[in-house]
């Protein structure tokens, strides 16, 4: 399975971009989906995440700047960020988690590198 993440790039501070993923029908319908960043150095860490109802939830530094979105019809998943900050360089991986039973499989994008720099 393959998820497709695009939009990342160089952006000066303060501004904004918008990341994509696209992702297979019948994994989107059932998926929670997120978003999960890696910065050289680091672990990698949840940004963001929707469920299939809607519901978000935002990892703390995302402090009001980013908003995770998903258009059912386009099996695509949305993330904004806006007032970017260099520490938000990082690559940006899109996540689809699936339960089935007492299991959750994830799948992954192959991320989309966000460079924040003047």
């Amino acid at each position: 399975v393959q998820l497709q993440a695009s939009g990342g790039g160089l952006v000066q501070p303060g501004g904004s971009l918008r990341l994509s993923c696209l992702a297979p029908g019948d994994i989107f319908s059932t998926a929670t989906m997120g978003w999960y960043r890696q910065a050289p150095g680091k672990q990698r860490e949840l940004v963001a995440g929707i469920n299939t109802f809607g519901n978000t939830m935002y990892g703390d530094f995302v402090k009001g700047r980013f908003t995770i979105s998903r258009d059912n019809a386009k099996n695509t998943v949305y993330l904004q960020m806006n007032i970017l900050e260099p520490e938000d360089t990082a690559v940006y991986y899109c996540n689809a988690g699936v339960v089935s039973g007492n299991a959750v499989t994830g799948y992954w994008g192959q991320g989309t590198l966000v460079t924040v720099s003047s």
